[in-house]
Formats: structure tokens, C-alpha cells, sequence
């Protein structure tokens, strides 16, 4: 709280101001044609006057702005809320503005007109075009793919080899089922009695 009557008030009010005015310096300047002395005198007293009123309302302001900001911290809002909350209110004045406005509708009006011409409707549909050509052609692609592996897959080649596969996987398969019946368990260790005269 400023204590608006307090002694110091003069002296803080004139190192505020922007430019301090200097009394002697006004005295020696010749006063205005047209004005008393008495009328110089009372300017120079008001003038005094508003320049000490400046002071004391930029002091009550600075007060203010501290107040503000110790509300802010207590309700938690930090600058960037600030910052962001007047981002969002100048963003919502550009798009109420004459110009967002008039600029908004003439870009529709050109895309009505860009899409509504005859230009763009043939190109469109020349587009069109290629890509059903496109997807068809691939779909042909796919099939012949398909049906050269299922030819290739009916050759003799393939059979033949396919057949030496399976004889190759029955024999070792074959072999490890075999020879995995000769094998002791670790379960079943103690129930024969380990060789004394294997050979190693």
C-alpha cells in the first residue's frame, strides 16, 4: 500500500518522470509572447503538479502489477498461461478481422471456381483413370504371378525335388527318434548301474 501523502514523494516522482524539469534552466529562458509572468509561474506550478501526479500513479501501478502477480503465483497460473490465453485471444481476433474474413471467403470463392472448372474435372477424371488402369494392371501382375508358382510347383523339377526333401527329413528324422531311445534319461540314471569297462 503508497502512502500518497509521504515526504519522499517529490523526490521519487522526479526520478520517474522521462524528463525532470529543471527550474533554474526555466527561469533563464524568455517566457512565451503572450504570457504574464504570473501565467508562466502558475504553467510551471501545474506543470509540477501532473509531473508529481505521474509519479505517485506509476507507483500505485507498479504496486498493482505486484498484487497481480502474487494472486497469479497463489491461483497457480504461470506466464506461459498468460502468454498462451492472449495467443489464443489475438488468434480469435484475426479470425473475426474484416480482412481473415474477406480473405476467407475469396480463396472459397476460387476454389469453387478452380473445382467447378472444366480444366479440373478432365484432369480429375483422367486421374481416375490411371489409377483404375494402375490397380488393374497390378491385379493382372498378381495373378500371373500366382499361377506361373502353382505351374512351377506342378513341374517334375519341383516334384522330384520336393520328394528328395521329404526322404532327406523322414531319414533324420528317423535317425533322432532312434537314437534317442538309447539314451538314458536323467530320471532314469539310477536304475541301471554305469559300465565299469567303457571304453573311452
Amino acid at each position: 500500500d503508497i502512502n500518497l501523502n509521504s515526504p519522499n514523494k517529490g523526490l521519487l516522482a522526479d526520478a520517474m518522470t522521462d524528463v525532470p524539469v529543471d527550474s533554474s534552466a526555466a527561469a533563464r529562458t524568455a517566457a512565451p509572447e503572450g504570457l504574464t509572468a504570473a501565467e508562466e509561474e502558475e504553467l510551471r506550478a501545474e506543470i509540477a503538479k501532473v509531473e508529481e501526479e505521474i509519479g505517485t500513479l506509476r507507483q500505485v501501478l507498479a504496486a498493482k502489477e505486484r498484487h497481480c502477480g502474487e494472486l497469479k503465483r497463489k491461483l497457480g497460473l504461470t506466464p506461459l498461461d498468460g502468454l498462451k490465453q492472449n495467443l489464443s485471444k489475438s488468434w480469435h481476433d484475426v479470425q473475426v478481422s474484416n480482412a481473415y474474413v474477406k480473405t476467407s471467403e475469396k480463396l472459397g470463392e476460387w476454389n469453387d471456381k478452380v473445382t467447378q472448372s472444366d480444366f479440373y474435372k478432365k484432369t480429375q477424371e483422367t486421374l481416375s483413370q490411371a489409377g483404375q488402369k494402375t490397380s488393374a494392371a497390378l491385379s493382372n501382375v498378381g495373378s500371373v504371378i500366382s499361377r506361373k508358382l502353382g505351374d512351377m510347383r506342378n513341374s517334375a523339377t519341383f516334384k522330384s525335388f520336393e520328394d528328395r526333401v521329404g526322404t532327406i527329413k523322414s531319414r533324420v528324422v528317423g535317425s533322432r527318434e532312434n537314437s534317442t531311445d538309447g539314451l538314458h534319461s536323467p530320471s532314469g540314471a539310477g536304475d541301471k548301474p554305469p559300465q565299469d569297462n567303457a571304453p573311452f
